[in-house]
């Protein structure tokens, strides 16, 4: 297979390794070292996407990171979609396809690993171009701990592009890899600066071997870095002008091309036209002259300059082709034309330095008119320094001699001193200074492509300038100009100065929009690291799961937990299992395990206080050796939790939570004590998994707890509801709460952890010969649904108060304050229309799906949802709770529920449909 475009000799691609790959279907061949989009360029691809919004062909624009144009989808090995060729390093086997802005996600799982690492230094240089280097190489002679990072296979950066003092970028680099305090990092990139120097980069290890990577090393990594000092050596991106049908496949950022052609050997065309607004692209057309390439003519925007090269003041008034240049129509200062054959328009509209991390790190960008470009403004919070092409300095010396001052600064801030390094000789001549030129008058501003990879054009931005937008951050969100994955990397100065224009004002004055995390593209799959599948949440089990196992319980996750949610028999299915275990519950004996609620010590002199402030009933007048059910509220007066409370002794309790909750209820306890409340006297400790506890439910409960605890005095005067007793029970130590959440008869039994098992084993052989029948969480929720006690999250949204449940009387009118009374005087909370928990009877006896909407007759209006819904044994029907508009006022009358593509009546009742007395509570 020949490579046409490949030059017989020159770069820095390995000849002696080919690589055949396929792109869109087609077999070619690179070497290694390529990049796909270098790969594509040597055999002559030019189209190689199409663009997001206009469907326009779209070829390689630039080199490296800033692509807006190749965005591709990897196949194989394994799918990948919304990648730039120009930074896919070529492998043998890599199967690809252009795009139109969107790609395919894997149908399969992953099997790569992706880790992270956690790392500390006292200099991290980001960017290991001239600069960075100089400054790694002078900040690892002080000793230091340096950390060199760089998004390139390789050391060098612009370098690379321009085959200059390789040799010298040859020795830093091994001097760098034998110093035993340094760490170099290839293939990595910075793409979060934090507070206190964090700064976070990903690291690509196997993804440029394809299916010869090993199966044992991850394939990307996230490093996580504390530094004590930066140095910000991440140079400067070219940028291109706004011109009529600038996005042919074919018009390519000058400095691109010459990296094509000292990096990779390849030649992006035959016959050029450049159009600069810089000296840069004289260099770059030098070059390509070199390699081969007829530089057609030279149009220099600036019109004094004065280089015989160049056609001074002279512009490009139209690109002709389709799929790829064909030729250039330019304009002379006094509008006479030109038509030059070409095959490729080299662009260069000046260079922006890459300060994305700087802005990040809290620095100001500032318009710099000699520049043309935003530039580092000096002032940042963080300990950081910038050097080279990233503070505005183009020139080589001057990027070389800064980046050695930065590093010896950083090393001396660190509290090392450097010693100077040899640099290479590097000339710096003198130079016409740039012009600051965005859009070139003539052509359709609907073909002026400002932002070519959200296709947003010169007549876009003059439409968002048109509805009396005058923020570039407006304008952003009107075009979507620098939103893609680019960032606006070549676009978003352009953009900046073409809206300057628009608007009749400075650029300066515009400013830029706003740089935020992540700086490039990161996978999911890299910032999740290990925690993903299985690892992705820990798996808690109680330690009654494997009894549960063996007895054939189906789970269901709960928060982390793995919960029995019903204990089939033969031939059972889940209705039938469920209505079996609620007979049980409600006519002779069951048992539960609810290991997983959570469970909070909280002691000190000031908990009584300190549980008064965050529920809405009084907690402080409980007595030691009684409970009390409790609320939660958010300072919105909306319920965040409910559970019960404990009291030990004077100065501890134990509070209860939600099993979904527990977490968050004890991270709320810690916000409240550290930020609002710190003069209290106050201790919480998690001790969910500290005590096992198993829910003795029904009739018969009291019997064979009797049988198991002949201690215990558990009549109905000896053991009042809602009060506890340390006792033994089954020989082992124990605490014994009289709770309820079923309205049956029924205890709490609560023992060490390790003696779980010998607890519930002593409560089937008592309950024998009642039939003690072991259920789920299904049950669970059917038994408290009956009575109408609500779930947390199930029957709540985040919009409903005590009230809105019916817990009104679970709020003290008493307390001078607590988290959320202020919001009960709110004109909206007390709303008699607000929507209320009711039970619902379907007048047809079906089930209701749970989340079906409530609605009137006709005319149709929603009034709430079905929050749970259930078959009762013990009522002999299906039930349903419900969120309802006025729900309470509608009790005895007639809504409607949605059920596939009709209404079913549904009778409104109170939440509470079983026993509503509370009779069968004490036994």
């Amino acid at each position: 297979m020949t490579q046409p475009y490949r030059l017989e000799r020159g770069g820095l691609v390995d000849r002696d390794t080919p690589l055949s790959f396929r792109f869109d279907g087609r077999e070619y061949q690179g070497f290694r070292g390529d990049t796909l989009a270098s790969a594509l360029l040597a055999n002559g691809v030019l189209r190689v996407a199409d663009s997001l919004r206009l469907g326009r062909p779209r070829g390689v624009f630039s080199a490296g990171i800033e692509e807006p144009n190749a965005i591709v989808q990897i196949e194989e090995p394994f799918p990948e979609p919304m990648l730039t060729a120009t930074t896919v390093e070529l492998y043998g086997g890599l199967v690809a396809r252009s795009l139109r802005g969107h790609g395919r996600l894997a149908g399969d799982p992953d099997p790569a690993r992706y880790d992270s690492t956690h790392a500390h230094c006292d200099v991290l240089v980001i960017g290991a171009g001239p600069a960075g280097l100089a400054a790694a190489a002078t900040a690892a002679s002080s000793g230091a701990r340096v950390i060199l990072l760089d998004d390139q296979p390789r050391p060098g950066g612009s370098l690379l592009g321009t085959g200059e003092h390789l040799d010298w970028v040859d020795t830093v680099a091994a001097e760098l890899a034998a110093a035993p305090e340094t760490r170099v990092l290839t293939r990595t990139t910075a793409f979060g600066y934090y507070d206190d120097n964090h700064v976070i980069a990903v690291q690509r290890r196997t993804g440029h071997l394809g299916a010869l990577a090993p199966a044992h090393l991850s394939r990307e990594g996230v490093w996580r870095i504390r530094a004590r000092q930066v140095v910000l050596a991440t140079g400067a991106h070219e940028r291109s002008l706004a011109f009529a049908d600038n996005d042919r496949p074919g018009v390519m950022l000058a400095g691109a091309a010459r990296t094509y052609v000292n990096r990779y050997g390849v030649l992006p065309g035959r016959r050029a036209v450049v159009l600069t607004t810089n000296d840069s692209a004289y260099a770059a057309a030098r070059d390509l002259a070199a390699a081969g390439v007829e530089i057609a003519t030279i149009a220099d925007l600036r019109p004094g300059v004065q280089n015989g090269e160049a056609l001074p003041g002279w512009a490009v008034a139209r690109v002709h082709g389709e799929e790829r240049v064909s030729a250039v129509t330019l304009r002379s200062p006094d509008g006479a034309g030109r038509e030059v054959d070409a095959d490729l328009l080299l662009v260069s509209g000046g260079w922006n330095p890459v300060g994305a991390l700087y802005s990040q790190a809290g620095g100001r960008l500032a318009y710099d008119p000699e520049l043309g470009a935003f530039r580092p403004d000096g002032g940042c919070r963080q300990n950081l320094f910038v050097a080279g092409a990233a503070g505005g300095s183009y020139h080589l010396g001057v990027c070389l001699a800064e980046g050695a001052a930065m590093g010896g600064r950083a090393a001396d801030a660190a509290g090392f001193t450097a010693r100077g390094i040899v640099l290479p000789e590097a000339a710096d001549p003198a130079g016409t200074p740039p012009a600051a030129v965005w859009t070139l008058p003539g052509g359709d501003p609907a073909v002026q492509f400002a932002d070519l990879q959200r296709d947003v054009t010169v007549a876009d931005l003059a439409r968002a300038t048109g509805t009396g937008m005058r923020s570039v951050e407006h304008v952003k969100r009107y075009t979507t100009a620098g939103t893609a994955h680019d960032q606006g990397r070549t676009g978003g100065t352009l953009t900046s100065g073409v809206v300057a224009e628009l608007l009749g004002v400075e650029v300066g004055a515009l400013g830029t929009t706003t740089f935020r995390p992540p700086y490039a593209p990161v996978s999911f799959a890299a910032l999740a690291g290990r925690d993903r599948g299985m690892l992705f949440d820990p798996v808690r089990v109680t330690a009654l799961h494997g009894r549960h196992e063996s007895h054939g319980a189906l789970f269901e996750n709960v928060g982390q937990w793995k919960r029995p949610w019903y204990y089939p028999r033969d031939g059972e299915d889940m209705a039938g299992a469920v209505l079996r275990e609620c007979r049980a519950a409600r006519e002779g004996v069951a048992m539960m395990d609810a290991s997983t609620l959570g469970k909070i010590d909280v002691q000190g002199p000031d908990a009584g206080d300190f549980l008064d402030r965050l529920y809405t009933n009084m907690i402080s007048t409980l007595k030691p050796g009684a409970i009390r059910y409790g609320v939660m509220c958010r300072p919105d007066g909306m319920v965040f939790d409910d559970g019960t409370v404990i009291r030990l002794t004077d100065e501890r309790f134990l509070v209860t939570t939600t099993t979904g909750n527990a977490a968050a209820v004890l991270d709320w306890m810690e916000e409240w004590l550290q930020t609002e409340w710190p003069e209290l006297r106050v201790r919480c400790t998690s001790v969910t998994e500290h005590w096992a506890t198993v829910a003795l439910v029904g009739p018969r409960s009291r019997d064979v707890l009797a049988a198991v605890a002949p201690g215990l005095d558990v009549s109905r005067a000896g053991f009042g509801f809602m009060t506890w007793r340390d006792t033994e029970v089954a020989g082992l130590s124990a605490r014994v709460c009289r709770i309820s959440f079923s309205g049956e008869l029924a205890y709490e039994i609560n023992v060490s952890w390790w003696d779980a098992l010998t607890l519930w084993e002593a409560l089937l052989a008592a309950g024998a010969a009642h039939g003690i029948t072991p259920y789920g969480t299904e049950t669970m929720h059917v038994l408290r649904a009956e009575k109408g006690y609500p779930i947390i999250g199930q029957d709540t949204d985040g919009t409903v108060t005590p009230h809105d449940l019916g817990l009104g009387w679970a709020v003290s009118k008493k307390k001078a304050d607590f988290i959320g009374k202020r919001s009960f005087t709110r004109t909206d909370t007390a709303r008699p229309d607000r929507k209320q928990l009711v039970g619902l009877l379907p007048d047809d006896g079906g089930l209701l799906p749970e989340g079906a909407h409530l609605v009137t007759a006709a005319p149709q209006r929603v009034l709430g949802h079905v929050t749970s819904s259930y078959r009762s044994a013990a009522l002999g029907r299906t039930f349903a709770l419900a969120l309802l508009r006025g729900g309470r006022d509608l009790i005895g009358q007639t809504v409607w529920a949605t059920l596939d593509d009709g209404l079913v009546p549904v009778t409104v009742t109170g939440s509470v449909l079983y026993d509503p007395e509370g009779t069968r509570r004490d036994g």
